[in-house]
Parts: C-alpha cells; sequence; structure tokens
C-alpha cells in the first residue's frame, strides 16, 4: 500500500470553511471565576485540557492527571522535559542516566514512553534517534494524564502520556532576557516577549542560547530555540493562532554505556566515576535540527458550538557517529567496541479537527466531542556498522579517547530504511453532568499503515526487505465522579489503549495490535478556596498480545502471547499551610510483573520501573526584611529496581535532594525593579545513582549540578 499525504484542498476548504462563519456575532466567553478567566487568558482560547479535549477543569476528569505549571519550571531551573517530571508520581524518568540527554525517555505506570505530545499533536518519532524535543524555554505547562489514552489520541503505551502545552501571545505586554551560568562551564541566554500588535493581533517570541560542557569527559552540550507565535483575530469568534518551533543542538553529550561491574556492581579493580566515558572523541557526534511549523483555527458557531483545528507540519534530521560495547572482558577492564553511523531525516504532519458542543437533555448538560485526527510520517535512515567488534578497544579504568581515526574504519554492514506509516483516527466523547454526577464515555475507530523498506549491505552482499502493517483498533473509555461535601470527588473510570504490531507469526498470520485495559479508582479533594489540593488514584494495568520468543524455534518468528500487569496507587497533594509556605508531595507504589511468557521471564518484573518512587517540595516566601525572598527545597526518592529482564540482580535505591531560591532585587532599589536573581542546584549533595538496562548496558544518575540566573523583566 503506498502512503500518500492528504490533499491540501482539503485543509484549505475547511479554513475557507470556518472563515466564511466569522462575521457571526459575538458574545462574551462565560466564566465563573477569575481563576479560570486567568488561566484561560495565559493557555490562550485554542488551549484544550489533556485529559478531554475539552476546556472543562480536570479537577471534573474520573482520570488521573499531574499539572506541572510554568512557575514550578522556573522555580526548579529545569533544562528538559525529563526534569521537569521528577516530582510527578508514577513517572520514573531519565532511565538512561545525566549524561544522556538527546531524548526524553521515562515511563509512566512502568510503561516505556519514547512520544510526546506538544499543543495536543503527537511529536513524531522514527523509532530510530531522531525524536523531537521540546526545551522548557517555550513550555507553559506540562500535563501528565495517566493510564490508556487512546481513545483521544490513538497509538499510545498504556502507562499515560505526556503534553506539553506550549507559550501563547498574551495582550498584555510582558518582556524578559535572563542570562545564566553554572557547572558545565555553562553559558546561556534566553528571552521572551509577548504583547499586542493592534486589536487583531499578539504576537510572542522566545529564543534560547545554550553552552556547556557534557557530564561525561570530552562532552558537549549546545542547543539554539527560536519560537515565534501570531494570534490573528479574524473576527469576533474567530482565532488563527500561528507557530513555528526551530531547535538546532549541534552537540547533545553521550548515548554509550558503561558496565554494571565497575559502576553499580563492585569490580577488583575498582570503581568507574560519574563521568565515565567508553567512546572516543573522535567518533561522538550528535547534531540535530528540528523544524515545526503549525497554526490553530478556533471558531465558536454560538456560545454552545466550537471548531478547533489544529495542524503541524514537521521537518526534522539528525546525524549520530558513535560507539557500542561488547561485554566487559575476563580481565575487568577491557571493553570491545563498534563504531557506527546514523543518517535520518524525517517529514511529516499531523491535523486534530474537533467540534465541541453543550447540549441539554432535561436537567443533564452533555459536553459533545467529535473528532477525526490523521498523521503521516515519511522517515529515511542510513546505517553504519563496523560490526565483529573491529574498532579500537579501551581500557574503561585508564581510557584512551583518541583512538578512532574516521578515515580508517570499515564499515561492514549498512541498511538504508525507508519508513512511512499514518493513522486516521475518529472519536467521540460525552461528558455529563447531571447535578453532582460527571460522567464521561468515549469511542475511538483508528486505522493504521506502516511500509517499511529496507536495503542492505553486508560485506558485498545486498539484501532487501519489504514490511507492511495495516491494522485497526476499536478503543473505549468510561468513567464517573460525584463531587461530595467539602471538595471531595470519588470517581472510577475504565480506559482501553493500542499500540501497532509489525509482522507475522510463523503461520504468516499478522500480528493484531497490542491493546491494554486499565480500571482506576480513587478520590480527588479541591478545597473551597482553592488552597489545597489532593488526588489518590489505585490502577490496574493489563497489556495484552505483547511479543514472545517461541520456544520451539528461539531464532524464529515471534509468537503473540504476552500479557504484562501493572497495578499500585498513587498519592498527590499541594497546599498553602500558610501565606509563605506552601508544599507538594507524591507518592507511587507499583508492582509490575510479566504474567505470561513462553520464556523463563514469566513471572518477573521489567528493568526501569522501581516498587516505589516518593518526593516533596516546599517553598517559602520571605516577609518583612525578607520580602522579596523565596527559598525551596526538595527531596525525591527512588525505590531498587531490577537490573536485568532475568532479575538475577537489583539497582539499588537513591534519595536526591534539590534546591533553589530567588530573590527580587527591587527590594534593594527601586533602580533594580525587573530584576530577579536565583540560584538552583540539582542533587545537591552529589549522590552517585544508577540506572541499568542489563548488565553490559548502565548509566550513571545526573550529578549535583548548580546554575545562577539573573533575569530582567519589564
Amino acid at each position: 500500500m503506498q502512503l500518500v499525504h492528504p490533499p491540501l484542498t482539503v485543509v484549505a476548504a475547511t479554513i475557507s470553511a470556518l472563515l466564511a462563519g466569522s462575521a457571526l456575532a459575538a458574545a462574551p466567553l462565560e466564566s465563573s471565576e477569575k481563576v479560570a478567566d486567568e488561566t484561560l487568558t495565559v493557555l490562550g482560547q485554542t488551549y484544550r485540557n489533556t485529559a478531554t479535549k475539552t476546556q472543562l477543569d480536570p479537577i471534573e476528569t474520573p482520570q488521573a492527571i499531574s499539572v506541572v505549571d510554568s512557575e514550578t519550571l522556573e522555580q526548579r531551573g529545569v533544562s528538559s522535559v525529563s526534569e521537569a517530571l521528577r516530582y510527578v508520581p508514577g513517572v520514573n524518568t531519565e532511565l538512561r542516566g545525566g549524561a544522556v540527554n538527546r531524548l526524553d525517555l521515562f515511563n509512566i505506570r512502568g510503561f516505556d514512553n519514547y512520544q510526546n505530545f506538544y499543543d495536543g499533536l503527537l511529536l513524531q518519532y522514527n523509532e530510530w534517534n531522531l525524536q523531537p524535543q521540546i526545551d522548557p524555554v517555550a513550555i507553559e505547562q506540562l500535563e501528565v494524564f495517566k493510564g490508556p489514552t487512546s481513545v483521544l489520541y490513538g497509538s499510545m503505551p498504556p502507562g499515560g502520556m505526556v503534553n506539553l502545552i506550549a507559550k501563547r501571545p498574551q495582550r498584555d505586554a510582558k518582556h524578559s532576557v535572563s542570562v545564566a551560568t553554572g557547572t558545565g562551564a555553562l553559558k546561556e541566554m534566553s528571552f521572551d516577549s509577548t504583547g499586542a500588535i493592534n486589536e487583531q493581533l499578539a504576537y510572542r517570541v522566545v529564543g534560547l542560547a545554550r553552552q556547556k560542557d557534557g557530564q561525561a569527559v570530552t562532552s558537549e552540550e549546545e542547543r539554539y530555540v527560536f519560537a515565534p507565535s501570531l494570534d490573528w483575530q479574524l473576527g469576533e469568534r474567530t482565532l488563527l493562532n500561528l507557530n513555528l518551533y526551530y531547535q538546532k543542538d549541534p552537540e547533545a553529550g553521550i548515548y554509550t554505556t558503561v558496565p554494571a561491574s565497575g559502576s553499580v556492581k563492585s569490580n577488583p579493580l575498582g570503581q568507574l566515576g560519574s563521568d565515565t566515558f567508553l567512546g572516543d572523541e573522535n567518533w561522538n557526534e550528535y547534531n540535530r535540527d528540528v523544524t515545526l511549523v503549525g497554526y490553530k483555527l478556533s471558531h465558536e458557531f454560538n456560545d454552545n458550538w466550537q471548531v478547533l483545528q489544529n495542524a503541524r507540519y514537521m521537518d526534522a534530521s539528525a546525524y549520530q557517529r558513535n560507539t557500542y560495547n561488547a561485554p566487559l572482558a575476563v580481565d575487568n577492564r577491557t571493553v570491545a567496541r563498534n563504531a557506527y553511523l546514523t543518517d535520518e531525516d524525517s517529514r511529516g504532519f499531523v491535523i486534530d479537527n474537533q467540534l465541541a458542543g453543550k447540549v441539554m437533555t432535561g436537567s443533564a448538560q452533555h459536553n459533545l466531542l467529535l473528532g477525526v485526527d490523521y498523521q503521516y510520517l515519511d522517515a529515511h535512515i542510513l546505517y553504519q556498522d563496523t560490526l565483529d567488534y573491529s574498532a579500537p578497544s579501551i581500557d574503561m579504568f585508564n581510557p584512551n579517547h583518541n583512538q578512532i581515526v574516521p578515515s580508517a574504519l570499515n564499515f561492514s554492514y549498512e541498511d538504508r530504511k525507508v519508513i512511512r506509516q499514518s493513522q486516521t483516527g475518529v472519536y467521540l466523547q460525552d461528558q455529563v453532568r447531571l447535578d453532582r454526577l460527571v460522567a464521561i464515555g468515549g469511542a475511538r475507530y483508528d486505522s493504521y499503515q506502516m511500509d517499511t523498506d529496507s536495503r542492505g549491505l553486508y560485506m558485498g552482499a545486498a539484501s532487501q526487505s519489504l514490511a507492511k502493517i495495516d491494522q485497526d483498533n476499536l478503543s473505549f473509555r468510561l468513567g464517573a465522579l460525584y463531587e461530595l461535601d467539602y471538595g471531595f470527588s470519588p470517581y472510577v473510570s475504565y480506559a482501553e489503549s493500542f499500540e501497532p504490531v509489525p509482522g507475522a507469526d510463523k503461520n504468516g498470520k499478522a500480528f493484531d495490535p497490542s491493546t491494554g485495559q486499565q480500571w482506576e479508582g480513587g478520590i480527588k479533594f479541591l478545597s473551597e478556596d482553592m488552597s489545597k489540593t489532593f488526588t489518590v488514584a489505585a490502577f490496574h494495568i493489563t497489556k495484552e498480545n505483547a511479543l514472545v520468543t517461541d520456544p520451539d524455534n528461539i531464532y524464529g518468528p515471534k509468537l503473540q502471547t504476552g500479557e504484562i500487569v501493572s497495578k499500585g496507587i498513587e498519592l498527590e497533594g499541594r497546599m498553602d499551610i500558610t501565606d509563605q509556605l506552601d508544599l507538594a508531595l507524591s507518592y507511587t507504589r507499583q508492582d509490575m510483573e510479566i504474567t505470561k511468557d513462553t520464556t523463563d521471564l514469566q513471572g518477573k518484573t521489567p528493568v526501569w520501573v522501581p516498587k516505589q518512587m516518593a518526593s516533596l517540595w516546599s517553598n517559602y516566601y520571605g516577609g518583612g526584611s525578607l520580602q522579596g525572598m523565596r527559598v525551596g527545597a526538595g527531596l525525591r526518592y527512588v525505590g531498587e529496581a531490577e537490573l536485568d529482564a532475568a532479575n538475577t540482580d537489583t539497582v539499588p535505591d537513591y534519595v536526591l535532594m534539590d534546591m533553589s531560591a530567588s530573590y527580587d532585587l527591587a527590594e534593594l532599589s527601586q533602580s533594580l525593579k525587573g530584576v530577579e536573581a536565583s540560584l538552583s542546584a540539582s542533587n545537591l549533595l552529589d549522590k552517585t545513582y544508577y540506572s541499568c538496562y542489563d548488565q553490559n548496558n548502565c548509566w550513571f544518575g545526573a550529578e549535583r549540578n548548580l546554575e545562577a540566573r539573573l533575569k530582567y523583566a519589564f
């Protein structure tokens, strides 16, 4: 099947139809509370809540959702999405350690997630090394939607998803410039400017330039971001948002691993430092360019019915030169290596059309949502590998990082892939309010296709393979929440997910999609003055149709009989204890197990899944002689996890401490009005900790990182 882009006339016709209705009379936006008005102003008219794709409050959603707002991002000095997720319950982040930051890899409720959403649209990932990242400088807030989300978003792992909400133009003029320095010889400058151009136009432009030394010796990190956007009020009821996100990463640290022996486990010759690098300075490169061009078109037909079209085009490329390691030699110090390179580019298009409306049937209010979305990705990948560990080996206790001569490498294997995939989804949702009862129901049909053309060359011998996927799926979601007195709202929900699975079994039967089902129950609390909020959620997720090894032919086609169960409980709370002291806390306990497998993995726990996680963060805002000062401190606990799939050993638990402080310099002199100095520290005590995939592939956690920043807002 040849996949094609949707005809542009379809998009143009939709825009024209919406603009034709822009002359309808206007009606003011309804809002019962000032807080809701302020939130809508900051997030924009085109904002939609991740859990419902509507503007309804997340507190009304019978499924767990965590929000990390812009103030929290700034206070903690985060420089990546992974860092921003450190205090979110149910999320284990930075799975490949602190020195690897070219991708945002984390798991939610035990299920790994390589794909984020940006403003409600998928950041398309080619499943190799080209993952678009969004820098926090362009993010207003993060929304973590727990459990299966396929009814609204299509193919996704059953643990949940992260939606990054972009900064939007504001009509009130606000501008800021900041500079920062810190560990790793950090040099950073950023700016953020927004305001009205005239009655119809408002703009926002965000920029960043950052350079620093990477955690691993000889490595560097470098990034440039430019993200302008424009709100165009085409009519009193019609708004068009145009947005661009461009990111250039000339350097992105390392991607190599270290053995368990000498890192998480003892080695008779000694222990490695957390800055260990087993690659080569002459063959360590990752250069990435990502351009995202999009628009959001919102039109209100009347007070009850609105339509939103959200679309984005992506053009991205990445070039990588790297090494990977053989198992540690018997001398406990020598590591053989292969050199490889990847040259990748991706072009993609995503569009989501949403029609939302309110309908009354008796005393019940229905918030209806009808949507059609489509995505297309065309990815080209070149992979070359020396094989047979023919690159120079390295002594990990006395490393020489200048052994590889690029011109002398002999690539024995080459693979050129072309991957074309598309997905079309149609979904319907009804969120019903009947007095204190809020119920939600939804269904979605997805059609997914992928063609892969792989042309290999090994030792001069050519080969070609073609693979096709043509799968569809029907997903459901049901839930109910009841609002009791004093702000308590118990809820229960059921949700489903699916993920396409390529290939066929030994009988030639194409695999079915892998599906997930979750039951979740809990209680949400919001105090009347909105100063305290608390959520307790218990979940049980079953993932079915996972691929497993055929015991009769371990090198042959897989069998689709695997099953994984994840269950646990999450607690999250935020409260203003006094006018000067606030507190945020979370706790996660989860149990994940492979319940069906054809090998000895049945009954085992997958790697990267700690049984317990907890966090605590508190801010103190000074008064009197300390007016203008804020001091914050946090603790993060991550429990022990399995070291490898066979569960032969464990990665120990750890506790990390973070701190931040800021001071408004206007308290010293009015001539310094708008100037703020801040200091942030992660892993303040410089604790050494680890993450492992197996005995041969481990990573060191992030070392202590200090950052001092000076910001001028005007």
